[in-house]
């Protein structure tokens, strides 16, 4: 039996997912957490063999998370179940350790290959991402603007897109306001944009980072 932990904050998510898996007859939800922290608490008290966690829950950001998670429990095997369209984030959480990106408007049978398949030890993306990766390859597709930022930089972006200050994104990645400031500096250069309200028009337009 494969024992998984899901990580989302949405209750009706949870429960949707346990109900998918508990039709495979070898995978079984053994336990739930709400955000990152909950779910870096719950590895450390439970022995799991995947976790299928949420990009975007309230406190720890979901890169901040899989880097915690791949230095306290680098054996567990993170599957991304994300509203975030593949082609926005999936190369990016491949990057920073996850196993596989799903897209959680895909069909329940796709769920249980993806568990099956990184429990295995192999990565998981959709037959149709992996051929518009091959294609981006073979034509020399040039990145998209948010791509070019490291994660520590995505994270902030993501933050402040979502309205937050400099002052609480200080706080809640236990950096110094002046550090934000260089961060906010490096995302504009990047994204060659100069404002604010253009990371949020680019974000609302490319689906990201939760804004609407």
């Amino acid at each position: 039996m494969i024992h998984v932990i899901i990580a989302d904050d949405h209750p009706v998510v949870r429960a949707g997912v346990s109900k998918i898996v508990a039709q495979s007859g070898d995978i079984c939800v053994a336990g739930e957490a709400d955000s990152g922290e909950c779910l870096l608490r719950e590895i450390q008290k439970k022995s799991y063999d995947v976790a299928v966690m949420d990009m975007t829950m309230p406190g720890m950001g979901g890169f901040e998370t899989l880097k915690r998670i791949k230095a306290i429990k680098p054996q567990i095997p993170v599957l991304i179940l994300s509203i975030h369209p593949e082609d926005q984030l999936a190369s990016r959480a491949l990057k920073a350790g996850a196993a596989g990106y799903l897209n959680k408007a895909s069909v329940p049978e796709e769920l249980i290959r993806a568990i099956r398949q990184v429990m295995a030890g192999r990565k998981y993306i959709s037959p149709e991402f992996a051929a518009k990766l091959a294609a981006d390859l073979v034509n020399g597709a040039a990145p998209s603007p948010h791509h070019r930022l490291s994660d520590r930089e995505f994270q902030v972006f993501c933050s402040i897109v979502n309205g937050k200050p400099l002052t609480e994104i200080a706080s809640d990645l236990g950096l110094s306001i002046k550090t934000i400031g260089t961060y906010r500096t490096r995302i504009l250069e990047k994204m060659e944009m100069s404002t604010n309200a253009a990371l949020v028009a680019y974000a609302v337009k490319n689906n990201l980072c939760s804004v609407s």
